[in-house]
């Protein structure tokens, strides 16, 4: 069984009482997170604003003491304060602004209509705003901004103290992100995005979301930035030594992370990953509770290194 699982302490009883009726689920929130790769072939000193910390090489990027291959990814760890993944590594994200939903705004790439089939949602405005979800979070958290002023080009610049104010709007959500790109004049680039995976929060979850995963390559010009309020930590890090270090116990992650994480492991380049995109699976993984005897089992379908065995009855932890 893998070490590095959150697992909330009061998770066994929120499953019981879901079980006996006894807790209603509320509705999960639309949320996107991005997983933002560049080729470990960079060499600029500290692209992206490197962080270390425990379980985690802030002077090696790559994890390649460990042999690992591949691109490298972006991840930051939320703050332990953090009601929902206190602690846990994660990538840029976050919910959905429904004000993104109906304002038309410049649009480059592969249509709504594209986009709304491949989400699986049930109208092009849901998949604006969704799409403007992992655009806008990306930028809000780590400053990497996937828009240019035409189809074809991306700002190579999001460092000046104007670009700072607006990203500062848009967190504190005085300025919405269709706002932001038509004072800019930009272009969102929806062409640098690849759907990669959809997970849903558990139904006995307080705070719940609907998530889609996404992946890009960060522009070439723009470095990341460690401006998130929710994160004390970000790290660049190979996908497989990310992964690997999950499995030691060292670094704390959701299932989404750990699963996505492995399944970038296999591709050398961030634009080789970017072309599988299209390619994974968007089916929702929604984990299940059932009862098989005295236990009360939490599983994930499809994914059983997370299956957790609870005790049905009377509090305690999972095996």
């Amino acid at each position: 069984m893998s070490q590095g699982q959150w697992y909330p302490p009061e998770w066994p009883d929120r499953i019981r009482a879901l079980a006996a009726g006894e807790l209603t689920a509320v509705t999960p929130r639309r949320a996107a997170t991005v997983m933002l790769l560049r080729d470990r072939a960079v060499q600029d000193g500290d692209p992206g604003g490197l962080g270390g910390g425990p379980g985690v090489q802030g002077g090696d990027p790559a994890g390649s003491g460990s042999g690992a291959r591949g691109p490298v990814v972006h991840m930051l760890r939320r703050r332990t304060s953090m009601a929902f993944a206190g602690g846990a590594y994660a990538y840029p994200g976050g919910g959905v602004d429904p004000r993104d939903d109906d304002r038309l705004i410049g649009w480059a790439g592969p249509p709504l209509e594209h986009w709304a089939d491949r989400l699986g949602v049930a109208t092009v405005t849901e998949a604006q705003a969704v799409v403007c979800a992992a655009v806008r979070e990306t930028f809000e958290e780590a400053g990497v901004l996937l828009a240019g002023p035409t189809a074809t080009t991306v700002v190579g610049d999001t460092t000046g103290e104007d670009w700072e104010a607006d990203r500062e709007a848009l967190v504190a959500r005085d300025l919405s992100f269709a706002e932001f790109l038509d004072r800019r004049g930009l272009v969102l680039r929806s062409d640098l995005l690849g759907a990669w995976a959809r997970w849903i929060t558990p139904e006995f979850e307080p705070r719940r979301y609907d998530t889609w995963f996404f992946v890009a390559a960060l522009p070439e010009g723009q470095r990341t930035r460690d401006v998130s309020t929710e994160a004390d930590r970000t790290v660049w890090i190979a996908a497989a030594e990310a992964a690997r270090r999950y499995d030691a116990g060292e670094l704390l992650m959701m299932p989404p992370t750990v699963t996505t994480l492995r399944a970038l492991a296999p591709y050398r380049t961030a634009a080789e990953a970017l072309g599988a995109a299209d390619g994974q699976d968007m089916t929702p993984v929604l984990a299940q509770a059932r009862l098989e005897g005295d236990e009360l089992v939490l599983s994930w379908p499809g994914h059983d290194e997370f299956t957790k065995h609870v005790p049905a009855a009377g509090s305690g932890g999972a095996a």
